[in-house]
């Protein structure tokens, strides 16, 4: 009980007193309500003590943000200026590694080639149990991207991609997940004690794909074991988004972002002279009749209503002369979908469709799906208690909940595992509308870095919730 406490129970204890006149009035004993009263008022101010010691025990989210706030800024800037390719995130990786180690952390290296994961060992349940595990994510990957945003820190790096040089740029804003995790495992590590359960951090590579010809991201880590030990109860991530207003933050329940499947179809014909096309087969002609009719898998053939699907063609490639008929056509495309039995019924109609066009020009046409990520699945109860969590960081008004993303995320391959929660941060400044600032993955992509500390402060308190003491 603390001073404070028992000052309010005897000025509970006063009033009593003062009241008992008229309590006898009503043939009530003066010293029974008075007794009564009393413990009444030391029971409320042992409960009111009880309450303010665990309001006072449970660890402020927003202090702990601003107490990593620049530092975050400043990882940030490092890891921006030096940006790394899938797969080839060798700097990044080091330079985490060395912070989760000065902060006494479990840390493994080498998962998935670059991938970091780190333990933070909290504190038990009541009765001794062990509490829960949760995991968070930041990706750690740039892109094959020349900056053009004029900030001192913009990157210079280059690399070699396809066989080409290329400018490399943090263009979809993987160097605030790592900076933002790296505040996040400080913030924890530093209230730890509070903690009724375990933390492990996934510091992942190549998210945005591994090169050609390797594996990489997170089927990679899930496939090296990185939940073979223990696997998670709950799995959170979170991206930044030039699409909301620096500080907001957009979750949804369900299926919130598309999965993803490349194809590629090679269409063959027989070569001929340009001006005798009738002594060949033209693959082009075939190429073409199966882009069009591919149309109506979405528009003919799979129930929108139930969830809306993308199929899409981005190369077409065949013929070298104005005057030769070429033997072979490739195209490229990719499939997203909400739903997995959908998922699974458009890659059957795809290469039916592509097969049956060509035989009906003479062509041959072989298809090969090449399977992406799922479906980003976010759990309906994880999401239903975490979004009040959420909007104590930023309020009601900037808590939304978005339409569907036909982009795709790896985070998805987690979510199959444990339930998962992925949602996002608005990083565009004000005055600047989102409907029309620069995009993710463009080189004019641009981070309001005061976003950072609310991305801090929301992934910390989800944190703190997730693994607050029962």
């Amino acid at each position: 009980m603390t001073v404070s406490s028992v000052s309010r129970a005897l000025s509970t204890s006063s009033v009593a007193t003062s009241f008992a006149p008229y309590v006898s009035s009503f043939g009530v004993s003066t010293s029974r309500f008075t007794k009564s009263l009393l413990a009444s008022a030391l029971t409320l101010s042992l409960l009111g003590a009880g309450l303010s010691s665990a309001y006072a025990a449970q660890p402020d989210a927003a202090k702990l943000a601003a107490s990593v706030e620049q530092k975050v800024i400043d990882w940030r800037r490092d890891l921006h200026q030096n940006p790394e390719l899938s797969n080839r995130e060798f700097r990044t990786s080091k330079i985490i590694e060395k912070h989760l180690k000065s902060l006494g952390l479990e840390v493994q290296t080498g998962i998935a080639h670059t991938g970091v994961v780190a333990i933070l060992k909290g504190g038990k349940l009541k009765g001794g149990k062990p509490g829960p595990l949760i995991a968070i994510r930041a990706d750690m990957d740039a892109l094959p991207v020349t900056e053009v945003v004029d900030v001192p820190f913009a990157s210079k790096a280059t690399d070699t991609y396809r066989g080409q040089t290329v400018g490399v740029m943090h263009a979809c804003g993987h160097d605030t997940h790592v900076a933002m995790l790296m505040g996040v495992a400080e913030n924890l590590v530093k209230v730890k004690d509070s903690l009724a359960g375990d933390v492990m951090f996934i510091f992942q590579p190549a998210e945005e794909g591994a090169p050609d010809g390797e594996e990489g991201g997170a089927e990679l880590m899930l496939k090296q074991g990185l939940f073979a030990k223990r696997k998670p109860d709950q799995v959170f991530g979170m991206h930044v988004t030039s699409s909301m207003p620096s500080g907001m933050i957009g979750v949804r329940s369900g299926p919130a972002m598309a999965s993803e499947d490349s194809f590629t179809i090679k269409v063959k014909g027989r070569q001929t002279h340009g001006s005798r096309p009738w002594n060949g087969v033209d693959p082009i002609v075939a190429a073409a009749q199966i882009i069009t009719n591919v149309q109506t898998i979405v528009s003919r053939q799979v129930d929108i209503t139930k969830a809306p699907a993308v199929v899409s063609f981005g190369a077409v490639n065949g013929g070298i002369r104005s005057n030769i008929i070429p033997d072979e056509v490739e195209l490229i495309g990719t499939i997203r979908t909400f739903d997995q039995p959908m998922r699974a019924d458009i890659k059957v109609r795809l290469a039916e469709i592509a097969e049956l066009s060509a035989k009906t020009l003479g062509a041959t046409a072989t298809t090969e799906i090449h399977q992406g990520y799922p479906v980003v699945v976010n759990n309906p109860e994880l999401v239903a208690s975490m979004r009040p969590v959420l909007a104590s960081v930023v309020g009601d008004k900037m808590l939304i909940e978005p339409g569907l993303i036909t982009g795709a995320e790896d985070f998805s391959f987690y979510a199959l595992e444990s339930p998962g929660m992925f949602f996002f941060l608005g990083v565009t400044p004000k005055g600047t509308d989102p409907e029309t600032a620069a995009s993710n993955h463009s080189p004019a992509f641009y981070v309001d870095e005061s976003a950072l500390k609310v991305g801090v402060e929301a992934i910390t308190k989800v944190a703190l919730t997730a693994l607050k003491a029962q």
